[in-house]
């Protein structure tokens, strides 16, 4: 008998987003937030097993220069098994046939994901040209 996964082009409602937030580790964010932000995806795909999501990943971006792929999780039982490929190759797809041929093409690897980015040709930042982020609104300040 072999396992059977259903890819689907599709953002996840906010409950699946969290669910797998939590899963995989990361902090909880507001769910009104979460909805916005899902909605504003260009791209999203989401993976199932027995109708239960086990996956996903998006796209973000401003639609001309700039693209970020976020949000690529699988659930911790379920990796290393070759759904993550299989998420960012649906990702990749769309990129190839959607995108300008110059755009800057983003992603921050989640600790020790990094190879697994390289395998699609993502680049570390040169140790002189590192990124920035602030992680929340409230820690910005002007000078």
């Amino acid at each position: 008998m072999s396992i059977t996964y259903e890819l689907i082009e599709k953002i996840p409602t906010v409950e699946e987003y969290q669910y797998l937030r939590n899963a995989v580790g990361w902090s909880k964010v507001n769910d009104a937030a979460v909805d916005i932000s899902l909605k504003n995806s260009l791209y999203s795909v989401c993976l199932y097993y027995n109708n239960q999501i086990i996956g996903m990943g998006r796209i973000i971006g401003d639609t001309g220069i700039y693209y970020y792929i976020q949000d690529v999780m699988v659930l911790p039982h379920f990796q290393r098994k070759g759904l993550g490929k299989k998420i960012m190759n649906l990702i990749i797809k769309y990129l190839i046939e959607n995108v300008d041929s110059t755009a800057f093409i983003g992603l921050m690897a989640a600790k020790g994901f990094w190879k697994f980015y390289e395998n699609y040709g993502f680049q570390k930042r040169a140790s002189d040209a590192p990124g920035m982020f602030v992680n929340q609104v409230q820690k910005l300040r002007t000078t």
